[in-house]
């Protein structure tokens, strides 16, 4: 994967920084994290942010984590 600086405001860099501790990302993940919320959100804007951020966080884990979803029975 390539990269390329970009110059974005101090402000930002330091709540991506702190962002970037919570989360276990790299400044530039979280950058890129935002960057794919926020895209998603402007493609989807009937769609809760929070949904689209869960959303991208669960394709992101592994499958072979992921718990088999089991139907309920019918009544």
């Amino acid at each position: 994967m390539s990269s390329t600086s970009i110059r974005i405001d101090q402000t930002l860099y330091e709540q991506a920084r702190s962002e970037a501790l919570t989360e276990h990302r790299s400044i530039a993940g979280q950058v890129e994290y935002w960057a794919k919320v926020g895209r998603a959100a402007l493609d989807n804007p009937d769609l809760p942010v929070s949904f689209i951020a869960e959303s991208l966080v669960s394709l992101a884990e592994p499958r072979a984590e992921a718990t088999a979803f089991v139907p309920r029975k019918s009544r």
